[in-house]
C-alpha cells in the first residue's frame, strides 16, 4: 500500500496509535533501566507524557493540522516527566513547529520535521550524551533525509527509518559501556521506537483501535508500589465520608478569567464541598472537588465557559485504596497551597524571593519546611513530577524570584522547561541531583546576592556532598564489576555502585566505608518508610564506633523504596 501524503486526520490517528503502542509496552521499557532498582521509570515517565498529549488530541474533531501541532506540542510539554520524557515532548515540539503550516505531508516534510525535531531535542540537552533516544533520533532524521531524495512512498520511506532507528538502537551498548555491562539497550531510545512503530501502525490500518487508556503517575508496578505509613484502608467507614461524590472537570475558558473570578471560584466550591484543588492557566481551569452536589459544581464552571472531562465517583460505594489515596494526596497539596500563600487569612504580599522545592518522604518534607521550602513538590525517586507540576507550583508561590530544588537527576529537565515557559516570574533552578544536596544548597541562600550569585554560590556548596541511597534490586544483573542478584540489597553512590549485600545494615556501612575520607566532617542518615527506628539508631551508632573523627548525624526521611539515603560533606 502506497501513501503520498498524510492529512491531518491520518496524522491524529498516528499520533494516538504511537501513544498506545508505547503505554503497551511501558512496563518492559521500565526493566531495561541500567540500575535494577524498583523505581525504573522510563517507559512510564515518556508514557504519561505522550498520554497527555494524546488527550489533548483527541478531544479534536476534524482537526486542521495547525490544531494537531499545538494540542500535540503544548500537551506534551506541560505533560513532560523526567529526562526521557522532556527529550520526548522536545521531539514532538521541532516535529510539530515544521508541520503546523502544512495541509498534507509528503516524504520531505516528515524528513524535515524529524530533522527539526531531533535538533530541539539536542539544543534541550545541556550536555547531550550518545547512546541515548538522542542518538536514535539523529539516526532516523539522517535516514529519513536519505530516503527523501530516493522515494515519495510514505510507507517505503517509513519502513526505511524504522529499520534504521532499530539498528542505532541495537548499537547504543557499543556507545555506552554502562549499557554493555547490564546488557540492555538505552530505554528511552526504546520508547522511541514503541512510538513511531505504533504511529507506522496507525498510518498503514494494523491499528484500528484509537481510544486511550488512563495510565498511572506511578513509576512503580502495583506490587512494588510502597505501602506508605498510615495509608488507607479499604475497609473504610463510609459514614465518615462528609461529601459523597469526587468530582473532576475542566473548564475551556470563554470569557475574561481573573483572579477576583478565581477566588470567587474557589468560595463557592469550598461552600458546597472540600478538598478542593483549582488549577488555572490561560485557556483551561482543572477542578477537584468532593461535594454532595456535583451538578451545582458543573452549573458554576458553565459560567466560565464549556466543560469537557467531566467525572463523578461515588465514593460511599467506591472507596478503593486508591481513591482514597487521590484524595489525600489533593487534599494534602490544598493545604499545602493555602500554608503557601495565605498568612492569618490574608494573601501574603510578594516577597523577593520563593522556594519550590521536590520530596519524597513526609520527614524530608518537614525538614524542608523547616530551613525554608514554601512549596513542596510530592515525587522523585518513585514519581517524577512532570513539567505542569512544576508550572503550577511556581503559580502558587508569590515571589519575584523563585528556586527550584529538583533533588533528582531525572527532574531537573522537566523544572528547566517549567523555567523557559514561565514569563511572569524570574526561575532559578539549583541543579540538585540528591535530597541530601538539595538541603544543602537551601541551606546555603543568602539573601543579600543577586539570584545569579546565589545559584553559583548554592550550587558550589552543593556539590561538595557525596550521597548513597540504599535499595533492593529488581533483577540480575552486573554493574561496575559487582554481581548483582534480584533482591540484593544496592548501595548506589553519585558516580556507580559503592556496594552489594544480602543485608540492608550491611549494604549501608560498606557505603560509608566507601565514601567517607579524610575530608569527611559531617555524615547525614536519612531512614526511610520501610526501616525501624532502632534499626537506623543501631546504625549510627556502628558508624560512630567506626568513624569517631567524624560527625553523624540521624534524621528521620520517611522515604519509600530507599532503605537509607546517607549524604558526606
Amino acid at each position: 500500500m502506497g501513501i503520498s501524503t498524510i492529512d491531518a486526520g491520518m496524522v491524529k490517528k498516528a499520533f494516538l496509535a504511537g501513544a498506545k503502542g508505547l503505554e503497551a509496552k511501558k512496563e518492559w521499557i521500565n526493566e531495561l533501566n541500567v540500575f535494577p532498582v524498583p523505581d525504573g521509570d522510563t517507559g512510564t515517565n515518556m508514557t504519561l507524557t505522550i498520554m497527555a498529549a494524546a488527550r489533548e488530541v483527541a478531544e479534536l474533531s476534524d482537526p486542521s493540522m495547525e490544531q494537531l501541532a499545538k494540542a500535540i506540542s503544548s500537551g506534551s510539554l506541560r505533560g513532560a516527566r523526567g529526562n526521557s520524557g522532556v527529550i520526548l515532548s522536545q521531539l514532538l515540539r521541532g516535529f510539530t513547529k515544521e508541520i503546523q503550516s502544512t495541509e498534507a505531508i509528503d516524504v520531505t516534510n516528515l524528513a524535515n520535521a524529524m530533522v527539526r525535531g531531533m535538533e530541539t531535542a539536542y539544543k534541550a540537552v545541556m550536555k547531550p550524551k550518545e547512546g541515548t533516544i538522542l542518538t536514535v533520533a539523529r539516526g532516523m532524521a539522517d535516514k529519513a533525509v536519505e530516503m527523501a531524495g530516493q522515494t515519495d512512498d510514505i510507507v517505503v520511506f517509513a519502513e526505511a527509518v524504522i529499520k534504521e532507528g532499530d539498528y542505532v538502537l541495537s548499537q547504543t551498548p557499543e556507545i555506552l559501556p554502562v549499557l554493555k555491562q547490564a546488557g540492555v539497550v538505552d530505554s528511552g531510545g526504546q520508547g522511541l521506537m514503541q512510538v513511531v512503530k505504533g504511529a507506522f501502525d496507525g498510518l498503514t490500518g494494523v491499528c484500528t483501535d484509537f481510544s486511550l487508556v488512563e495510565t498511572s503517575a506511578l513509576g512503580v508496578s502495583e506490587e512494588k508500589k510502597p505501602q506508605a505509613a498510615g495509608a488507607s484502608r479499604t475497609d473504610i467507614d463510609t459514614a465518615d465520608i462528609r461529601f459523597g461524590y469526587c468530582t473532576e472537570f475542566i473548564i475551556k475558558l470563554e470569557k475574561t478569567y481573573t483572579e477576583e473570578d478565581e477566588r470567587g471560584l474557589k468560595e463557592y466550591l469550598g461552600s458546597i464541598g472540600d478538598s478542593l484543588v483549582v488549577v488555572s492557566d490561560d485557556e483551561i481551569v482543572k477542578i477537584h472537588v468532593h461535594t454532595n452536589h456535583p451538578g451545582l459544581a458543573f452549573e458554576k464552571g458553565l459560567s466560565y465557559g464549556s466543560l469537557s472531562r467531566m467525572k463523578v465517583d461515588n465514593m460511599r460505594e467506591e472507596h478503593e485504596e486508591r481513591v482514597i489515596q487521590d484524595s489525600e494526596r489533593l487534599a494534602r497539596e490544598q493545604a499545602q497551597e493555602t500554608a503557601a500563600e495565605t498568612e492569618g487569612g490574608e494573601i501574603k504580599e510578594r516577597r523577593p524571593y520563593g522556594f519550590i522545592a521536590v520530596s519524597c518522604g513526609d520527614g524530608l518534607s518537614e525538614i524542608f519546611r523547616g530551613i525554608g521550602a514554601d512549596f513542596l513538590i510530592e515525587g522523585g525517586q518513585t514519581m517524577n513530577p512532570s513539567t505542569e507540576d512544576m508550572l503550577n507550583a511556581i503559580a502558587k508561590v508569590n515571589a519575584d524570584t523563585i528556586f527550584i530544588l529538583p533533588n533528582n537527576k531525572n527532574i531537573i529537565l522537566a523544572a528547566n522547561q517549567a523555567r523557559d515557559l514561565t514569563e511572569d516570574k524570574k526561575i532559578v533552578v539549583i541543579p540538585s541531583r540528591t535530597v541530601p544536596q538539595g538541603i544543602t544548597a537551601l541551606v546555603n541562600f543568602i539573601p543579600d546576592l543577586t539570584p545569579e550569585e546565589n545559584l553559583e554560590n548554592m550550587t558550589s556548596e552543593m556539590e561538595r556532598v557525596r550521597t548513597a541511597q540504599i535499595t533492593y534490586a529488581v533483577r540480575n544483573t552486573t554493574i561496575d564489576g559487582m554481581e548483582i542478584h534480584e533482591g540484593d540489597i544496592m548501595a548506589i553512590g553519585d558516580r556507580g555502585m559503592l556496594a552489594v549485600d544480602r543485608s540492608v545494615s550491611r549494604a549501608a556501612q560498606k557505603a560509608l566505608e566507601a565514601m567517607l575520607d579524610k575530608d569527611s566532617e559531617l555524615v547525614t542518615i536519612y531512614y526511610g518508610s520501610d526501616v525501624a527506628k532502632e534499626d537506623a539508631v543501631s546504625l549510627k551508632e556502628q558508624a560512630k564506633e567506626e568513624f569517631p573523627d567524624k560527625e553523624i548525624e540521624l534524621q528521620y526521611g520517611g522515604q519509600p523504596i530507599y532503605y537509607y539515603m546517607i549524604s558526606a560533606e
